[in-house]
């Protein structure tokens, strides 16, 4: 599983979401980004930022 913590991003903010794939957690972030933080450009830099941040998560 791969998880984003998009406080990493995003100072204070508690949301995180996990998938199985990296392009599912780059989607459901993107469309966080959208709703929540109200970004209407989402750059490849921005993309980059949220892959590099993505990590794998541990098992339970």
């Amino acid at each position: 599983m791969k998880r984003f913590d998009c406080g990493t991003l995003v100072p204070g903010c508690p949301w995180h979401t996990s998938a199985e794939d990296e392009a599912e957690v780059v989607r459901r972030s993107v469309e966080h980004l959208r709703t929540t933080h109200g970004e209407t450009t989402i750059r490849e830099s921005m993309i980059d930022n949220i892959k590099a941040r993505i990590k794998d998560e541990e098992k339970a």
